[in-house]
């Protein structure tokens, strides 16, 4: 599932009545709209993850930048002293900043893939939290049919995005 398509799904709901013929029976039917951009914005849930993930990077990022600052002062006394080094000292020297380049490159890509998966174990969580919630607001107001992607217009009559995000900050509050 595409990291868009996961958000959206967490999200749009459109209250209203339908009623269609079918063989001179007429149904009434509940058809409601969710706005999965403004759930997800308005969330304290999806807040939450954000600032939790931004925290989990910061740590890893300073740690990553120490690294790459311990590099450069490698590589700088490499350009200054290297006329007055021996070679053999040259050589030690340049081995050690390849092999923490090496390292850097690893702990940079380590990160961008823990990064990754850490975003979609949240935003995973997100979504089953929202498609709960849009279930019991579902059976709650007997709606028949909820529609969230690839709605052109809808009115504000049948959007029970309000009640998903209430919901949720009922549901937040109360953990």
């Amino acid at each position: 599932m595409s990291l868009r398509r996961a958000s959206i799904l967490a999200l749009v709901l459109l209250p209203g009545s339908l009623l269609a013929e079918d063989a001179g029976v007429a149904l009434n039917l509940k058809i409601a709209v969710i706005d999965p951009n403004r759930i997800v914005e308005e969330s304290p849930q999806y807040e939450e993850a954000r600032q939790t993930l931004s925290t989990e990077v910061a740590e890893r990022e300073a740690d990553l930048l120490g690294q790459q600052q311990s590099l450069d002062r490698l590589n700088q006394k490499l350009e200054r002293d290297g006329a007055l080094m021996s070679e053999e000292e040259v050589k030690r020297l340049q081995n050690d900043i390849r092999a923490r380049k090496r390292r850097l490159r690893y702990a940079r890509a380590e990160l961008q893939e823990d990064f990754a998966l850490r975003q979609s174990e949240l935003r995973t969580k997100l979504v089953k939290q929202v498609e709960e919630v849009v279930r019991q607001i579902a059976k709650e107001q007997e709606i028949d049919l909820i529609v969230s992607e690839g709605v052109v217009y809808f009115s504000e009559r049948i959007d029970i995005s309000a009640d998903v995000v209430e919901r949720l900050k009922e549901e937040f509050r109360n953990r």
